[in-house]
Order: structure tokens, then C-alpha cells, then sequence
């Protein structure tokens, strides 16, 4: 029996000089449990946070752990938003989409509210009466906020957003310590 691609979740963490840069490959949305664990620490300086300009700290970073995989997932989600407004100004999700040529859908899943965010779809989990805010380019978005409300987990982050976050600090830090 053939597996299918897997689902990749991806996030980047920083550290003094480091990045950590994890993925997390799972069969399933509504898992607890990933197929798969892969983190690197990649020396790196950061550039500052730009509003509208995320893309150009974590966009190669990205790209480094996606290369690494040895099977094409079936969608990335990402930490932050694909799209930053209503006329489709691009963010990390949309350049991510755009350098893998399309091939891959991309779910981004942001913590934090980007300006005036009319556009995205807002997803409450559990007792939280924040929202999580979802965009995608390659699938409708409301199916994307869909898929984002059921995945595993009880609270506003979902179990593998959690883990994927934790694993990306971890390798940020053990850079850190070792230089």
C-alpha cells in the first residue's frame, strides 16, 4: 500500500546568529502524532522585521528544510500569512508559493493580526477567544480554515503548530550554544 504526500508544517525560530528552521510531516490533519521530524540550525543574522517584508528573512530559510525533504508534501502550512490584504498583496505564504512554482499549496496559519486584516479567515479553537488567521493560496481558503479548525488539539494552537514552533526554538538554541 502506497502512502500518500504528506502534510508539511513548517516554522523558523531565531537564536544570536542562528535560525532554527523545523518541519513536521504528518499524514493527516487531525493527527497528534507527525510521520516525521526534521529541524535545522543554519547560521544566520537575521535581517529586522519589516511589515510586508517577512518573506525576505524566512522565504530562504524555508526553502532550505522544503529542498531537504526526499518526498514532495501535498501542502505546506507556514507560520504567517500567504496574503497581506484584500487585493492579494503577497506575504510569506504567496513568495513561498511563488518560488515553488505553484506545485504546492500553502495554508498560513498567523498568530497575530496583520493591520486591518479584513481578508483572512478567522479559526477559534478551543475556550480561546482569539482567533487564528488563515489564508492560502492553491485551495479555497475557507477549506483551508476549514482543515486548520480540525486539527488535534484542545486549545487556540493546534498540537502540531505547537510542536513544529517548539522543535524550530530548540534548534535555534542548540546553534546558539555551540558557537
Amino acid at each position: 500500500m502506497t502512502r500518500s504526500a504528506p502534510i508539511a508544517f513548517l516554522d523558523v525560530a531565531y537564536g544570536l546568529g542562528a535560525a532554527g528552521v523545523a518541519c513536521l510531516l504528518a499524514d493527516t490533519w487531525t493527527t497528534a502524532t507527525p510521520r516525521m521530524e526534521l529541524s535545522r540550525c543554519l547560521p544566520c543574522t537575521p535581517a529586522d522585521y519589516v511589515p510586508g517584508q517577512f518573506y525576505k528573512r524566512e522565504l530562504p530559510l524555508l526553502r532550505t528544510v522544503i529542498a531537504s525533504l526526499s518526498c514532495r508534501p501535498s501542502m505546506l502550512v507556514i507560520d504567517g500569512y500567504v496574503w497581506l490584504g484584500a487585493t492579494d498583496a503577497p506575504g510569506l505564504g504567496a513568495h513561498l508559493f511563488k518560488a515553488l512554482r505553484a506545485a504546492t499549496p500553502i495554508v498560513g496559519v498567523a498568530k497575530t493580526g496583520y493591520r486591518n486584516d479584513t481578508w483572512s479567515e478567522r479559526v477559534y479553537r478551543g475556550e480561546s477567544r482569539k482567533p487564528l488567521y488563515v489564508t492560502a493560496a492553491g485551495i479555497e481558503t475557507a477549506r483551508a480554515a476549514g482543515l486548520v479548525a480540525s486539527m488535534h488539539g484542545k486549545h487556540r494552537l493546534p498540537t502540531l503548530l505547537k510542536q513544529v514552533d517548539r522543535l524550530a526554538r530548540a534548534a535555534a538554541a542548540q546553534g546558539c550554544l555551540h558557537r
